[in-house]
């Protein structure tokens, strides 16, 4: 078990590395990635579950003991992310399915690697996990009515089965995970620290299946998705920081903030896409996955080293 956990440790350490390698492979060997095109919503409920698992009633606890912090990160991730999608769709032009791709991308609750890159920012890591958590448990409401309302004018949306897809893959892994860590909570204590290597293998194994899945559209459009997923990224952590710089709150949890918005699920991203419209709506998500990880780190290296 030690040599698993050490294992894990690692991986989630050289976590940016391993998202680039598997994107390489999955466009250089395309027919064996794609056989994982049918597991992209399996390996998802898997990561969810695996959050599960650490979820603890402290992060609902810091909801209430801070609801005006945790209401400006909420808002700002589900305000400030859709609307740069829609502005760069506008701008850039781009084909109907990448642009609806951008959207959803956009409009996914924030990712779990924000937490990890707020601690190393030396932000306030409580708040990013209030946000992470309350953000993903809302995901199955807002999510599709965002998508719905503002991705309509590319693709045809269903919101109803968009819905249930993130409550089959979102919520109902969410809650095995934090039942289990009621009813056996020794061999969860057991299991916690070999979950990232089940994390990052999963959401590698995801982005690899994209890239697979959409090689030749990569091919022909991949700087264009890339300079797009870079500008909506850039320009999360900037606003997301602005928001909150208004709003008045610290720099610790100004920190926390711009991560937080900037940091999408990408995975769940990736899965919608590939499920309720096509594996080229994935490759705005498939990139988020890559790029965010290594951007997350320079950024939290900058401001680590920023105090008030």
């Amino acid at each position: 078990m030690r040599l698993i956990t050490s294992l894990a440790a690692f991986v989630g350490r050289t976590f940016a590395v391993w998202v680039i390698l598997f994107a390489v492979l999955g466009f250089l060997a395309p027919q064996t990635f794609r056989q994982i095109g049918p597991y992209i919503v399996p390996l998802l409920g898997l990561i969810m579950f695996g959050m599960g698992l650490t979820i603890s009633a402290d992060d609902f606890r810091e909801v209430a003991r801070r609801p005006f912090d945790v209401a400006i990160g909420v808002l700002s991730q589900f305000v400030i992310m859709p609307l740069l999608a829609v502005l760069l769709t506008l701008i850039i032009p781009m084909p109907p399915e990448v642009a609806a791709g951008v959207i959803l991308v956009g409009c996914c609750p924030g990712g779990t690697s924000s937490n990890v890159m707020t601690y190393l920012s030396k932000g306030d890591v409580a708040l990013s996990v209030a946000c992470t958590s309350v953000t993903t448990l809302l995901a199955p409401l807002v999510t599709p009515f965002l998508v719905l309302l503002l991705a309509e004018q590319y693709l045809p949306v269903n919101a109803g089965a968009m819905f249930l897809s993130i409550v089959k893959v979102v919520l109902l892994p969410l809650a095995l995970g934090f039942l289990a860590q009621r009813l056996v909570p020794r061999l969860v204590a057991v299991a916690v620290p070999a979950l990232p290597l089940v994390s990052v293998t999963g959401i590698v194994l995801i982005v690899a299946a994209v890239v697979a899945l959409s090689q030749s559209a990569i091919a022909t459009s991949g700087l264009m998705i890339f300079g797009v997923v870079v500008l909506h990224n850039a320009l999360g952590y900037l606003v997301g920081y602005t928001a909150a710089r208004i709003s008045g709150l610290s720099l610790a949890r100004r920190k926390a903030i711009a991560i937080e918005v900037g940091m999408q699920n990408s995975g769940l991203g990736a899965a919608l896409a590939t499920a309720h419209f096509s594996p080229l709506a994935a490759v705005p998500s498939a990139i988020f996955s890559v790029w965010h990880n290594i951007s997350g780190a320079l950024l939290a290296n900058y401001l680590a080293r920023k105090t008030d």
